[in-house]
């Protein structure tokens, strides 16, 4: 089971990459048998299965590696046959030459291992001429112009959702942290209470990664994709709110470890320390708040077509309609013996407050 577990993907990849790619294939195939009268146009077609990939950007930058490799393979296996022959030795001998080349030209990997593979086709058919050479660069080209085409003109990939699912799911993860925090300062907890909690938070700190790449890769998306401009508001206000979810998630850290630390079974007693746990809920409450406001100030008919990740409904503050964290405690005198948790929850419970109202 292992074994198939590493050949195989959790997830399918989209059936319409796959008709894409099959599409830009028979276009490349027939594209470079009509303008090269070449029979099996074999270059082009590798390129084309090679290129059709999840955004326009990644298309067009794996052209480019592929059509550079491909040329610098081509002219070393020409200039190669021309000089040696085909004796068997050359092939051995080109592969080294070709790693060696994309190493001191600091190619890519893609472009890299495409030098060796592009020269050793070109001397085990055995074709060492000009026009056979000149050929095979121009049925990559075309194989990779044909297949980018494609990309960005048949549905051409915009990775929003993802991007919106990770933020959103952040957000919710955030206030959750939130209430359960505030929950372990209502009543006396144990300590293994105590480190889940700690662990629950630290988490925080993997989604907001995941956040970040999948808004990353959102971005990559859009670049080189005619659908840009119709879909760039909605990545935008995702990543202004993962900016500001990104500080509150250093600030919530902060708080759960503070209380893990200076735990007292005493605190469900301190008035001020309730007082906290509540603006502790009231913060949770304004970060989904703050999750839906940012969704609904997206142009009309983008959100509709997004899926909801904040966990529905504020709950639990009674103050669903506006911002819940309005005014400060005030602690005029706080308890000896818990002033030092009071005093951090208290600045960071402000920072919370002037992150979300921005």
């Amino acid at each position: 089971m292992k074994v198939v577990s590493r050949i195989r993907q959790t997830k399918r990849t989209p059936l319409l990459q796959v008709v894409k790619t099959s599409v830009a294939v028979m276009a490349a195939w027939f594209a470079s048998v009509a303008l090269l009268q070449q029979p099996l146009p074999i270059f082009a077609a590798i390129a084309a299965l090679l290129v059709v990939l999840p955004s326009v950007n990644q298309s067009f930058v794996r052209g480019l590696e592929r059509s550079v490799g491909v040329i610098a393979g081509v002219l070393i296996a020409f200039a190669a046959g021309q000089l040696f022959g085909d004796a068997t030795w050359i092939v051995l001998a080109i592969v080294v030459v070709s790693l060696l080349v994309a190493w001191a030209f600091r190619l890519t990997p893609s472009s890299a291992n495409q030098v060796p593979i592009s020269a050793m086709l070109v001397l085990a058919i055995g074709a060492q001429t000009p026009d056979y050479a000149l050929d095979r660069v121009l049925e990559t080209i075309i194989g990779a112009a044909i297949a980018l085409a494609i990309n960005a003109l048949i549905v051409p990939p915009v990775a929003l959702a993802p991007a919106h699912l990770a933020v959103g799911r952040l957000a919710r993860d955030i206030a959750s942290v939130l209430d359960e925090t505030a929950a372990v300062l209502d009543e006396p907890v144990d300590g293994s209470r105590l480190a889940t909690g700690l662990t629950r938070a630290r988490e925080l700190r993997v989604a907001q990664a995941r956040a970040v790449d999948a808004v990353t890769t959102g971005e990559e998306s859009l670049q080189l994709n005619p659908r840009a401009s119709r879909n760039r508001s909605v990545l935008e206000a995702d990543a202004a709110l993962l900016r500001r979810l990104t500080v509150l998630v250093n600030r919530v850290v902060g708080m759960v470890r503070s209380v893990h630390d200076n735990y007292d079974p005493g605190l469900s007693d301190d008035p001020v320390v309730q007082s906290i746990a509540e603006d502790l809920r009231r913060a949770a409450h304004d970060v989904r708040l703050l999750a839906r406001t940012t969704e609904e100030a997206l142009p009309a008919g983008r959100a509709s077509r997004l899926p909801d990740a904040t966990g529905g409904p504020a709950t639990g503050t009674g103050h669903d309609d506006g911002p819940a964290l309005t005014s400060p405690v005030s602690v005029l005198r706080p308890d000896p013996d818990n002033w030092v948790l009071v005093g951090s929850l208290l600045e960071d419970l402000r920072r919370v407050r002037e992150e979300i109202i921005g």
